[in-house]
């Protein structure tokens, strides 16, 4: 392989790469061919792909080390692969909400890695939001007063004893802490470590609330970007195909996968790669 194609998908992010099978090592010349097309496009899609868990992760690892969930149980044998699942009978789905994966960590996630092993016959997409866009957008003074600003992020809302994914009316199991392992400060506006762009960082999921601030406080500006962060001009939809592979750099978008196709089945196997502390 000496080459690759890139279809764009949309004006806010999306591409899909044609020429490339993951179950194989990339040469140096596709690998940075793939790597700018992330940049560019900040999610990307490989159709038609065939992957062992192992080939999964493999790939992965070209971009850096791989996460192991806190709280949430893997596929059987590889810690490193989440299985995400959703039976006919499920009420709830696992991600059905904006964020951005990891932030309650201090180093949150570089990207992850979505392979569709079963979708629905309808339903079942997947929807990312340009935090460079959302950035960009907003008013002259608005981001002098957030510049500076930090943001509190913690897994406790979610994961913690008494957070949404305690529900008995999934498939999905998470593993509850007393106090959920996670929690971090980040700047709420970013600079990426690899295009230098600034862009919007806090998402509804994890972000409790500002530094210096009580949650009550907080709350107002907290609401007003992340409805902001995800207005329709910064956001794509995807329709998933079997056996495609989605991968989004999370550093710059935020995802929610939508929660539409009651009474069918849905697999995915996830990894994710580290990243580094925001700035």
């Amino acid at each position: 392989m000496t080459g690759i194609e890139i279809e764009p998908l949309g004006s806010a992010a999306g591409a899909r790469i044609h020429g490339v099978n993951l179950s194989r090592p990339m040469t140096g010349n596709v690998f940075g061919q793939v790597r700018q097309a992330l940049l560019d496009h900040l999610v990307i899609f490989f159709p038609d792909q065939h992957l062992t868990p192992d080939q999964h992760k493999d790939f992965g690892r070209r971009f850096g080390t791989l996460n192991v969930h806190p709280h949430v149980k893997p596929l059987d044998g590889h810690p490193e692969v989440l299985n995400i699942v959703k039976e006919p009978t499920d009420r709830f789905n696992f991600g059905g909400g904006w964020h951005s994966d990891m932030t309650f960590q201090q180093e949150p996630a570089l990207g992850s890695i979505l392979y569709a092993r079963e979708i629905p016959a309808k339903g079942g997409d997947t929807m990312w939001a340009n935090m460079y866009l959302a950035y960009d957008a907003l008013s002259s003074g608005m981001k002098q007063m957030l510049d500076g600003l930090v943001a509190v992020h913690t897994a406790e809302d979610i994961y913690g004893t008494n957070g949404i994914y305690t529900d008995d009316g999934r498939t999905m199991r998470t593993m509850a802490a007393e106090q959920a392992s996670g929690r971090a400060e980040h700047p709420v506006v970013r600079t990426h470590p690899e295009t230098g762009r600034k862009l919007l960082f806090v998402n509804e999921a994890f972000t409790t609330k500002f530094k210096g601030m009580t949650r009550t406080e907080s709350q107002p500006l907290l609401d007003f970007l992340c409805r902001h962060a995800t207005s329709a001009p910064f956001v794509y939809r995807h329709r998933w195909r079997q056996d495609e592979v989605g991968f989004w750099d999370n550093r710059c978008t935020q995802h929610y996968a939508l929660n539409d196709y009651q009474g069918q089945r849905r697999v995915m196997h996830r990894a994710t790669v580290d990243g580094d502390r925001p700035y």
